[in-house]
């Protein structure tokens, strides 16, 4: 191809922010020459200082980051091979928390997958369209210039609560109907037929570009001890932790929680005994889909909104909800955690291409040991 040449250059301000004029749209290379940065400062990983295939739209601006840490350069003799050692555990351990970041996120968003698939026996493949949803709605209500640029809070609080009315109107209008006269093969299929239309819907209207968020898109990192991470991680793990601390304790500690479970146990049953078994499932489907829309928008404050992101999770939320045991309360909590550690960690020792398939690596090994995931509870059939 053409020699690359140069079309600009930048100085980072003081809070590390920099910004490049490009003459167009196209594909760049971006350099950081880690000759300039300030004594004790450098890339956490060294070989991240040239990202290529930057794409640029036209009229958009693009965010391109460099992950600051303070690497550890290796000298000569046993010093060099200490400080080596220091180096890779303080790597080792940034990639479980990483993993733990990216565990409660995928419990979060998945586990109103379990609990639909527990009352309903519908395995629902449009369920990341909803995480989708979540985030965009967030994003149209707080960084659009049509918008009314709420602040990040008030709109995540409107698009989860979308997402919720979204579930509970596409059950009432829906799958409700639909159970009625057909069977739970051919919903499922209309679920992938759902999730293909939402997800070509959302390309058309916010288009294919990622989107940051208008607050928290940048921060200076915190040191922690070896830990390297923004402020807002500890926020997003907060909400992670207490969104599925409410759900589990609601669903053990209330009578809408006894009912969720009587449902899931035994749906006839449940109605036999004098459970509005529409009203139970209607708020499940609420409920489910406003987790993964809180699931988006902390996954979108972590990476950025996209109009496939919920599609790019699909996949291992199902290894969460299988990994943990389908229906269970806990189940897709543990197994999102174990998804995500492995996620993250696998790039320790391999390259980064082959994350999802260490992840799934692991999904297969403990179905092979135990068929009804770690936590759930083995059925007779025949």
């Amino acid at each position: 191809g053409a020699e690359e040449q140069a079309v600009g250059e930048a100085v980072t301000a003081a809070d590390g922010s920099f910004s490049i004029e490009v003459p167009g749209a196209g594909t760049y290379t971006v350099e950081l020459v880690t000759d300039t940065l300030p004594e004790g400062i450098g890339l956490a990983d060294p070989e991240r200082s040239t990202l290529d295939n930057v794409v640029v739209f036209a009229g958009r601006d693009k965010r391109v980051n460099f992950a600051l840490g303070d690497p550890t350069v290796p000298t000569n003799g046993t010093d060099g091979e200490a400080e080596s050692t220091n180096s890779s555990g303080t790597q080792f351990v940034n990639l479980v928390w990483s993993g733990v970041k990216l565990g409660l996120v995928i419990a979060m968003a998945s586990i109103g997958l379990s609990l639909i698939f527990g009352t309903t026996g519908l395995v629902n493949f449009a369920h990341g369209e909803l995480v989708t949803m979540g985030a965009l709605i967030t994003w149209f209500f707080n960084s659009t210039s049509i918008g009314p640029a709420w602040p990040l809070a008030a709109a995540a609080v409107f698009g989860v609560a979308f997402t919720a009315l979204f579930g509970a109107g596409v059950d009432r209008v829906l799958w409700r109907p639909l159970s009625a006269r057909v069977g739970l093969v051919s919903m499922m299929i209309i679920t992938i037929g759902l999730g293909l239309f939402l997800r070509h819907v959302y390309q058309v209207v916010f288009e294919s570009s990622p989107r940051p968020f208008a607050q928290y898109g940048a921060q200076a990192p915190w040191e922690w001890w070896v830990l390297t991470f923004p402020p807002k991680d500890l926020w997003l793990m907060g909400i992670c932790i207490v969104a599925l601390g409410a759900t589990v304790l609601a669903l053990e500690k209330t009578r809408l929680g006894t009912a969720v479970r009587a449902v899931s146990d035994n749906r006839d049953l449940a109605e036999s005994s004098g459970i509005d078994v529409n009203r139970v499932v209607t708020i499940v489907w609420a409920g489910g889909a406003g987790l993964a829309g809180l699931g988006g928008v902390i996954f979108g404050l972590s990476q950025s909104v996209q109009w496939d992101m919920g599609f790019r999770l699909l996949l291992v939320m199902f290894a969460a909800v299988i990994l943990g045991g389908l229906g269970s309360v806990y189940g897709p909590i543990v197994g999102g955690l174990l998804i995500g550690i492995v996620f993250e960690v696998s790039s320790f020792w391999f390259p980064v291409e082959f994350k999802l398939a260490w992840a799934l690596a692991v999904l297969i090994i403990v179905l092979l040991v135990r068929p009804q995931g770690l936590l759930g509870r083995s059925e007779r059939i025949g």
